[in-house]
């Protein structure tokens, strides 16, 4: 949205009507005097919010809004409060502001995601002693177990074994090798204190 021409400031020195006077029309919905206003504002609105943004895109886009909101809020314009070109501005000035914020919060946020993304360096002494610890925890939970249970999990799950290669290598029935690693299974959890 670049203006379509350059013009002054609304100082009072030319021709035409005041910016109040056109303000007030633009609130009655008066097409022309929005054209009217947008020619005396665009250029100060679009040199204001460029000197916030820096981005001349950026800009551009934030100086839309701003005439588009001056457009749907003429209404609220209070010629007692001050001057046209002061109202004006100062939507100018917040919309500039707001979209620093916006980017500034979003680019926060991006920083945050971005420090808990980061994983920490590994630790091979952390990670052996974790190790170990898991081990001894799992030993100490087999020794609780019958020799008959202690086996047939061991075959099973640390040899690879299947229930009737186990029943083989032990010489018991298949029935019993998998009550004794179903009951062996279920005293393991226990002792692990794996959810059921």
């Amino acid at each position: 949205m670049r203006p379509r021409r350059a013009l002054p400031l609304d100082d009072g020195h030319h021709d035409g009507p005041e910016l109040e006077q056109l303000l007030a029309r633009v609130a009655r919905g008066d097409r022309q005097a929005f054209e009217q206003v947008y020619d005396k504002v665009a250029p100060a609105v679009y040199g204001l919010v460029l000197r916030v943004l820096r981005d001349p895109a950026q800009a551009e886009e934030v100086a839309q809004e701003v005439l588009v909101e001056i457009w749907r809020a003429a209404s609220r314009f209070e010629e007692s409060r001050g001057s046209g070109m002061s109202w004006v501005m100062t939507i100018a000035h917040h919309r500039a502001v707001d979209r620093v914020r916006t980017a500034q919060a979003a680019t926060d946020r991006e920083a945050r995601a971005a420090r808990l993304e980061v994983r920490r360096p590994y630790d091979a002494v952390v990670e052996s002693v974790e190790t170990t610890l898991e081990w001894e925890r799992l030993r100490r939970c087999l020794n609780m177990l019958t020799q008959l249970q202690r086996e047939s999990v061991t075959y099973a799950y640390y040899g690879g074994y299947s229930y009737r290669e186990v029943a083989e290598l032990l010489k018991v029935p298949l029935a019993t090798v998998k009550t004794r690693m179903r009951d062996g299974l279920i005293r393991m959890r226990d002792c692990l204190g794996v959810g059921r």
